[in-house]
């Protein structure tokens, strides 16, 4: 399969295929681009790779030469011809047709044998955020996610405290994961071309040593504490214990006037071990 515009117009020109706006499509086409994710992800033959939206098959191409297996959730049915034929060579590819956010991944897996398990995509703009937290939430927990992203959605899942995209939702993926930057994408590697750059980010699971006496109370605690971002805990949290959240915040210098984005997920964790 090669990855040149002409070449996916061609493809696409035969399969009669239109990109659809509300799925998100932006196909890679760019070899280098996809060479440097897999080698990056180290992929090898003892790994199950799951990729979430391969569109036309160029990054999954990569991946199958690596992999042990590659499992693929497509939502486009009328994908199906062109995936089929551009991925002919290979045997190692399943691809599963429907909603990955409504996919019992768990139940699709256990039919393989891998020692490692990978999420390797280009992941839709639009559903970037419910596809990680479905593998958390859904306990699939893969071993590594290496997913190309918004540059400024992956900003807020890598940030650190005290800079402007630390979120609560930064807080939460950084309890289960080690968030790092691999390569800058640009734009101009898409068909059709999308009005941002990109991010290709590696999330690799931890064993976290942070002690919870509740996780649920810890999670509502730093959702409660970012409502308004540009508040203080005072105003954020009035429905709290007041008096226990300042005792911990003092003894790390901080006060009722500090706002949530200053805070460690250490200190977040203190602060709910002693509600």
């Amino acid at each position: 399969m090669e990855y040149s515009p002409k070449k996916m117009q061609e493809k696409m020109n035969e399969n009669n295929f239109g990109f659809k706006k509300k799925f998100g499509q932006n196909f890679i086409i760019d070899e280098n681009i996809i060479n440097g994710i897999v080698t990056k992800a180290e992929i090898d033959d003892e790994t199950l790779v799951i990729e979430i939206g391969p569109g036309a098959g160029s990054l999954t191409n990569g991946i199958a030469k690596k992999a042990k297996n590659v499992l693929c959730y497509e939502i486009d049915t009328t994908l199906e011809n062109m995936l089929k034929d551009n991925l002919k060579e290979y045997n190692n590819i399943e691809i599963i047709f429907g909603d990955f956010l409504n996919a019992n991944v768990i139940e699709d897996i256990k039919k393989y044998s891998y020692k490692k398990l990978y999420v390797v995509a280009n992941l839709p703009y639009y559903i970037t955020t419910p596809i990680i937290l479905k593998l958390i939430e859904d306990k699939i927990m893969p071993d590594k996610i290496v997913v190309m992203v918004q540059k400024e959605v992956g900003d807020r899942f890598k940030a650190k405290p005290g800079t402007k995209d630390y979120s609560s939702l930064s807080v939460y993926l950084n309890y289960y994961f080690s968030i790092t930057k691999l390569m800058d994408i640009s734009r101009n590697v898409f068909m059709p071309r999308p009005n941002v750059d990109s991010i290709v980010v590696e999330f690799k699971k931890i064993n976290n040593n942070i002690e919870l006496k509740d996780k649920d109370v810890f999670f509502k605690l730093v959702r409660d504490s970012f409502v308004q971002k540009r508040k203080t805990l005072r105003n954020n949290l009035k429905n709290y214990d007041l008096n226990k959240i300042e005792e911990v915040l003092k003894k790390h210098n901080f006060d009722l006037s500090v706002r949530a984005e200053q805070l460690s997920i250490e200190i977040f964790a203190e602060i709910s071990n002693n509600l």
